[in-house]
């Protein structure tokens, strides 16, 4: 996978390619659609590379800090799914208020002619780019009649859902995993290195790997869910009852966590060890319990749920 972070990273040999534009947070089904779209046109054209271009961070970060959503996926993790979609490599635009000042012919000029030599790009139908959002697919189109490339729009869209980032986090935040996972075409995930807790799950007979939540990446609502535990070193995976938020039975202020209890296993170390944590189904909402014993019981019948869900 080649992933460029600027610019100037990009071979100054590559020839020409097909590229697909857009944040692409989550690429989700319709972002699949645009790149295999791409994937056809660059067959067509003689086996042409797919470069995905996207920015880092999303511009309305930059733009409106204060109205920036939550990101679905690290950069990193975005290239790899772009790549796993379709996409040869991958440059990521460093995004700043100089970039954003650029106008569309600024925007074509800089990335699709003089460093990726575009010869054919698709976006979904409703890209904009430029300075004050002032370009659009017929945009597009134009200046690629006077560069030689050629422009089309892709319907973000299956039937009568709309794929969208948007969507997605609309989903988690009801703690609709299962609906987020239809539109992504995926369980979402979240990454992080397993970090002690304090120990309480241990305690309990329920020992779990703790990955913190960072408030810039979605997490689904608290509550539990049935999931999976990857381990990112040696690639194992493990049925997991997965609980999101602070654990409201205990005194005390805690940060927002997502705490995952491998079935069935008490003897494995994850401390320090990055995980990836899937999302299958909600099992129930977070509550706070009269006592230790009630939350245990609750335990007991949420692992059994998530079994019944997760093992043959």
């Amino acid at each position: 996978m080649q992933i460029w972070r600027s610019l100037d990273e990009v071979p100054r040999d590559l020839g020409r390619t097909v590229v697909v534009i857009g944040n692409f947070d989550g690429v989700h089904l319709g972002h699949r659609q645009v790149l295999a779209r791409a994937r056809e046109i660059a067959a067509d054209l003689g086996g042409l590379p797919v470069v995905a271009v996207t920015f880092d961070p999303h511009p309305m970060a930059v733009l409106r800090p204060e109205h920036a959503p939550t990101t679905l996926t690290t950069i990193e993790v975005r290239a790899d799914l772009l790549v796993g979609a379709g996409a040869d490599g991958v440059l990521a635009v460093p995004f700043d208020r100089s970039v954003a000042a650029w106008t569309p012919e600024e925007f074509v000029q800089r990335v699709l002619v003089d460093a990726l030599h575009a010869r054919a790009v698709v976006v979904g139908a409703n890209f904009r780019f430029g300075r004050r959002a002032a370009g659009d697919v017929a945009t597009l189109a134009a200046t690629g009649r006077v560069h030689d490339f050629t422009a089309e729009g892709i319907p973000l869209d299956g039937g009568p859902m709309v794929w969208s980032s948007t969507y997605v986090r609309t989903c988690l935040a009801a703690g609709d995993v299962a609906g987020a996972a239809e539109a992504l075409g995926r369980p979402y995930t979240v990454r992080g290195e397993v970090v002690r807790g304090d120990q309480r799950g241990r305690e309990l007979g329920y020992p779990t790997a703790n990955v913190p939540t960072d408030g810039m990446q979605a997490a689904p609502a608290d509550g539990v869910y049935a999931g999976w535990l990857r381990r990112l070193d040696t690639g194992e995976t493990f049925p997991a009852a997965i609980s999101v938020g602070t654990n409201p039975t205990f005194d005390g202020v805690r940060a927002r966590r997502v705490e995952s209890y491998v079935l069935d296993r008490t003897d494995l170390d994850l401390y320090c060890v990055e995980v990836e944590v899937s999302f299958v189904d909600r099992l129930r909402g977070m509550t706070a319990f009269a006592s230790v014993e009630a939350l245990v019981e609750q335990m007991e019948r949420d692992v059994a749920r998530a079994r019944e869900l997760l093992v043959p």
